[in-house]
């Protein structure tokens, strides 16, 4: 085997696997999606930090990570499911793995587990009137 075309595959296998990440991530910007990084691993580290795209679909904020090959979202978080614990400015070195002029809120989800979503200003004013516009009754820390 010819030692160009084993460098064409590879190549042509690259090529492919940014034009996926691309196209992924121009269709959840299109459908409505703001960027958004996320962190499940919560320590003073500020490691952890994953870069991606979130999208509204109903009472759920589903999540995409940039670098994925996954079809479908990373994470899906419920409304009904959420509670604010914390709002922060971000510290050190998690400012270059966050949208420019992020705010970070850390959630409690049901069942004690805990993540931490930063934004920037325009997308945090979204993401805030999309928390707090469930109907009546649906947060049981809004009543």
């Amino acid at each position: 085997m010819d030692i160009t075309v084993v460098v064409g595959a590879v190549l042509l296998l690259v090529a492919a696997v940014l034009v996926w990440f691309a196209v992924r991530r121009l269709r959840a910007l299109r459908s409505g999606g703001v960027h958004a990084a996320l962190r499940t691993r919560l320590d003073d580290s500020g490691k952890g930090w994953h870069l991606g795209v979130g999208r509204y679909q109903g009472d759920e904020f589903v999540w995409f990570r940039v670098l994925s090959l996954r079809p479908g979202p990373d994470r899906i978080v419920s409304r009904s499911a959420l509670e604010i614990a914390d709002r922060r400015d971000p510290s050190g070195g998690e400012l270059y793995s966050m949208p420019p002029a992020s705010r970070v809120l850390r959630f409690r989800e049901t069942g004690a587990t805990e993540i931490e979503i930063a934004m920037g200003p325009d997308a945090l004013t979204g993401f805030l009137s999309w928390l707090e516009s469930a109907p009546p009754g649906r947060l049981p820390w809004a009543s």
